[in-house]
């Protein structure tokens, strides 16, 4: 569900000798590498049951399966895009494809939880490469008009369908193969996609410049760090010295940060892009209303799945109502927009987000998927749907045509790094409640379990059926109540921060054009 932006888009005008001669085919690499990236976000979610049970991760752990990948994704992102500037874009486009197949094949074959949060990690990086490089290509494949604009809608209708394949996908490898196939099925698409590159894309014009590296290390570490901290805390506890020392050293990492990009030539965040109240304002409610919705499509993934007992299949299909809904709501502002302006969509969609989020805390194991989940998530998704366009239009309002691509890139960015985020804090929340809820089962599974059930709580320390179920779902529910407030700052920012009137739509829209589509 998401789109990346590059980082600087100079070729407005596209390349005078036109389309080359196997334009579609260009296309259609083009839409695969964004497809291959868009969908590695969620065909991953489905599996997370089964990849907990194969390599032994404790639930509060198996929340870095997603964000190794988002975290080093997020964060190198920008950074892609400036490489693919300086070094010319194909080449750069076939590296991240080729790192990010590498990545996947590693990542199958993993052993240990290590191995595989490596992998992803690895991943996050080809896909950081590859994703901002695919969108500038169709810069320079396509000129600009209509040749152009039917690319940049194949690459819209792609990003925005990648989630819902994904999940589908995700389902069907991982109940009739096995969930090492949601990685292993990303090989033979990226050798592909690395033969056919230099056969149908044309190198792109180098550009001068500088790499930020400090920067992009500096805030992914920084960021990285503070993810680590929340997570071990939820493990371990507040007072453990591997929690406090992680906090101290995101502390240092993120200042460090701030400081090189104030000093750098050629920033990999240009701190000006924060000076603007209306900029700043998206940005802070994309990152609330990722950090719910990441930790939202996590917790609903273990509930559907053990809970509910559903096959990987059923998961995927449980979820595209969620899908269908952020796919109407998404039209409907884009028609309304006009008419009403940017704010009504924001206050809304983070109002009805969040009521979303709050009917989800009455989650119990009693709870049926049409009587306790389906709601809820229509109304999610509806509200999501409500803000991803009006956001990237929003991000890219009162900026300098050549700075468009950073100021949704960023926007991208800030999606990635806050659902990471907001995904640790979740898990820190519903590590606590767990345990908790946990001790207070233990009595009475002691007094009633049979030997076998007193056998696997010793090998696992986790409780099994029906007790287990109370466990998962008392975390849940306490989890979603930070959910709600996450979004309850999207909200307050969206009504007292945000300024962007309805006479602003004719400039936002020449701006967004330029930057890119950008649908969440």
């Amino acid at each position: 569900m998401t789109i990346s932006a590059p980082e600087t888009q100079r070729e407005r005008s596209g390349p005078a000798a036109g389309p080359p001669a196997r334009a579609g085919l260009a296309l259609a690499v083009i839409a695969a590498c964004q497809l291959m990236v868009v969908l590695d976000s969620t065909i991953v979610n489905i599996a997370l049951p089964h990849i907990q049970d194969a390599l032994s991760f404790s639930t509060t752990g198996l929340s870095w399966v997603l964000s190794a990948y988002t975290l080093t994704f997020g964060g190198l992102l920008l950074l892609g895009g400036r490489a693919g500037d300086v070094l010319g874009r194909r080449r750069v486009f076939m590296t991240g494809i080729l790192l990010f197949t590498a990545a996947s094949l590693l990542g199958g074959f993993a052993q240990e939880p290590w191995q595989l949060l490596a992998a992803r990690a690895l991943q996050g990086v080809g896909g950081a490469i590859a994703s901002p490089t695919s969108l500038a290509l169709i810069t320079t494949t396509f000129p600009e008009g209509p040749a152009r604009n039917r690319a940049f809608g194949v690459f819209a209708a792609v990003s925005a369908g990648g989630g819902a394949i994904g999940l589908l996908a995700g389902g069907m490898l991982t109940e009739w193969l096995d969930w090492r196939w949601v990685l292993f099925v990303n090989v033979p698409i990226g050798l592909l996609i690395a033969f056919l590159a230099p056969r149908c894309i044309r190198e792109s014009e180098r550009h001068p410049g500088r790499f930020d590296v400090a920067g992009a290390l500096t805030s992914t570490g920084g960021m990285a760090s503070l993810v680590y901290g929340f997570i071990r805390a939820s493990e371990e506890g507040w007072r453990d010295a591997l929690t406090i020392g992680s906090f101290v050293a995101a502390v240092i990492l993120l200042a460090a940060f701030a400081v090189v990009e104030r000093r750098a030539k050629e920033p990999i965040t240009p701190l000006r892009m924060f000076a603007d109240r209306n900029r700043s304002g998206t940005y802070v409610i994309m990152l609330s209303l990722s950090a719910a919705m990441f930790g939202m499509f996590f917790f609903i993934v273990l509930f559907v799945q053990n809970v509910l007992v559903y096959s990987p299949i059923e998961a995927g299909l449980a979820f595209l109502p969620v899908t269908a809904a952020i796919i109407v709501a998404a039209g409907l502002a884009q028609r309304l927009l006009p008419v009403l302006g940017p704010k009504p969509f924001m206050v809304s969609g983070a109002a009805i987000t969040g009521a979303g989020l709050f009917w989800q805390t009455f989650v119990s194991p009693d709870s049926t998927y049409l009587g306790g989940i389906l709601g809820p998530l229509l109304l999610f998704g509806f509200g999501m749907g409500l803000n991803f366009v009006t956001l990237t239009l929003t991000a890219v309002s009162g900026v300098a045509p050549h700075e468009a691509g950073a100021a949704s890139g960023l926007l991208n960015a800030t999606q990635q790094v806050g659902g990471s985020l907001g995904l640790s804090i979740l898990v820190t929340v519903f590590g606590t409640a767990s345990r908790e809820e946990a001790e207070k089962q233990l009595p009475d599974f002691m007094a009633q379990a049979t030997p076998e059930q007193l056998k696997e709580f010793a090998a696992t320390r986790e409780l099994p059926a029906p007790w287990g179920g109370q466990v998962l779902t008392e975390g849940i529910s306490t989890s979603f109540m930070a959910a709600v407030a996450m979004v309850a700052v999207a909200l307050l920012t969206a009504l007292l921060v945000v300024r962007v009137r309805r006479s602003d739509l004719a400039a936002l829209s020449g701006t967004a054009e330029s930057a890119g589509p950008g649908l969440g």
